[in-house]
């Protein structure tokens, strides 16, 4: 117990000199007291950090103390960059890039599905130009060493025996062109030649009808020069059969050929009619490129507007929160009416850049420039194909964006430009057959229903307003479901963050 004591005594005693001598040295210094005082006091205030001067200073990338930190940001990046980059991405752009690239992959071998009617109306015994025309276009089809189109020889019998039966089948789209014999065209020749008439035309032995505002593309790049090439080759085989008869018979007198050289060479011709041409070109961005940009203003309006909607639901604003399905009703209409005005804004781009609205509809089996659908009214249906457009284009940008989040968005949006893209810039008959989904494809039905209102094409309208309908509504189901998936996927990351 005494030892215990002792020790206790000893104890304080030692505590009582550290203090004495802490204050002595605190004297000594005079007001450095104060200093060290002071020092600690900014130490716990600011957690320590000013008294680390190797800390408080910002340092360089290479510098030695960010060595340890350098290795695991570039342990991350590796690992990120190779799942993500590598395999998500390349595998994206594989799978969905492809299938821009690949639409036109066979369209040498799918060119006979650019079908084209011949008719020969010159059904008189000693017929020439119509026996030619037809053995040369199904000798194509027999031998098909080479790309050619879909020529098939249709018998007059089919069109009633009227040359305007065929262009209104042409109008109509049974088939991408057609070329017609008329009728005594053999006939007409010779009576030219034996009698020397200076008035026959060669161009009235033949016709080719078509109408590029259709597809100016297929036709400009494919269509149109196969059927040069076919003129050019049937004029120069049959001059060249044509000038041995003429010059071999005796009975002709060479005064009549001075008198119609043209019966003799070119001899035949043909005429050609573009029932509805691609006029004016200005009218290219609102049939094709420039509906991506529809696409993309659909989709950019869910990220301009959700923060504006979300204000309802928003605690801490000085208000009640709003109700669930009714702020679903409120951003469904609200985006339809957005769709509304963006629309017409965009309708005006075309209208500004004078592409006609206003003119009449033309004769179906005559040519007639810049004729629309509906006359002055058709601003307003374009208009109504744009906004229906949009509504199918971007509810499902708004339902998927919902659902899958950032940054995934953008890899859906690249998906959504491509698939629309591929089947509705180019002709679906070129493509292999795997394409054909994308006539029910809503940028296909906008750009059909388009080219018939501008152009006064045959109309298909009921079929494209049904198509963007049929996506609007389904979109519109879906809607809600998305809200509330994307509410539940709020709610569990807060969870976690709690």
């Amino acid at each position: 117990m005494q030892f215990l004591f002792n020790n206790r005594k000893i104890g304080a005693d030692d505590q009582e000199r550290e203090q004495s001598s802490s204050s002595i040295r605190t004297l000594a210094n005079g007001s450095n007291g104060d200093e060290i005082v002071n020092e600690e006091s900014r130490e716990k205030a600011d957690g320590g950090e000013s008294g680390q001067d190797g800390l408080k200073e910002p340092v360089g990338f290479w510098h030695p103390s960010l060595s340890k930190t350098r290795l695991i940001v570039f342990g991350a990046w590796l690992r990120t960059g190779i799942v993500f980059l590598l395999l998500i991405l390349s595998t994206f752009i594989l799978a969905i890039l492809s299938l821009y690239w690949a639409v036109l992959f066979n369209v040498e071998q799918n060119l006979n599905s650019l079908i084209v009617f011949v008719v020969n109306f010159e059904t008189e015994p000693g017929a020439l130009i119509g026996p030619l025309i037809t053995k040369m276009t199904e000798e194509q089809i027999e031998l098909n060493s080479m790309p050619h189109l879909g020529y098939i020889t249709m018998p007059p019998a089919a069109f009633n025996y009227d040359p305007i039966a065929v262009r209104q089948a042409i109008y109509n789209e049974e088939a991408w062109a057609a070329i017609i014999i008329n009728a005594n065209a053999t006939t007409l020749l010779r009576q030219a030649v034996e009698q020397g008439n200076s008035s026959f035309d060669p161009l009235g032995t033949c016709q080719i009808i078509y109408t590029s505002a259709r597809d100016q593309d297929s036709y400009y790049d494919y269509i149109i020069p196969e059927l040069t090439a076919l003129q050019t080759e049937v004029t120069s085989m049959f001059g060249e059969m044509w000038v041995k008869q003429v010059m071999t018979n005796d009975s002709i007198p060479r005064t009549n050929l001075v008198k119609a050289p043209q019966a003799l060479s070119p001899a035949i011709g043909f005429s050609t009619f573009d029932l509805r041409p691609f006029y004016p070109f200005v009218a290219v961005p609102a049939v094709t490129i420039g509906l991506i940009y529809l696409i993309i203003i659909a989709f950019f309006s869910f990220t301009f507007f959700l923060p504006i909607h979300m204000k309802f639901i928003t605690p801490g604003e000085g208000h009640p929160v709003m109700k669930f399905w009714q702020l679903i009703l409120w951003r469904w209409l609200s985006t339809l009416a957005a769709y509304l005005l963006m629309s017409l804004a965009y309708s005006f781009i075309s209208l500004a850049f004078q592409i006609p609205f206003s003119n009449p509809p033309g004769i179906e089996t005559e040519v007639v420039n810049n004729a629309n659908t509906f006359g002055k009214a058709t601003f307003v249906v374009y208009w109504m194909v744009n906004f229906l457009g949009m509504g199918a284009l971007g509810l499902a940008c708004e339902n998927v964006a919902m659902v899958i989040g950032q940054p995934w968005t953008a890899m859906w949006l690249i998906f959504w430009v491509i698939t629309n893209v591929s089947t509705s810039f180019y002709a679906i008959e070129l493509s292999p057959h795997f394409y054909y989904w994308g006539y029910a494809w809503p940028l296909h039905s906008i750009v059909e229903a388009s080219r018939t209102l501008i152009f006064n094409l045959h109309s298909r309208l009921g079929l494209d307003f049904g198509i963007l309908l049929a996506w609007v509504g389904v979109n519109s189901v879906f809607f809600p479901i998305c809200c509330y998936i994307m509410r539940w996927k709020s709610q569990k990351e807060k969870q976690k963050g709690q």
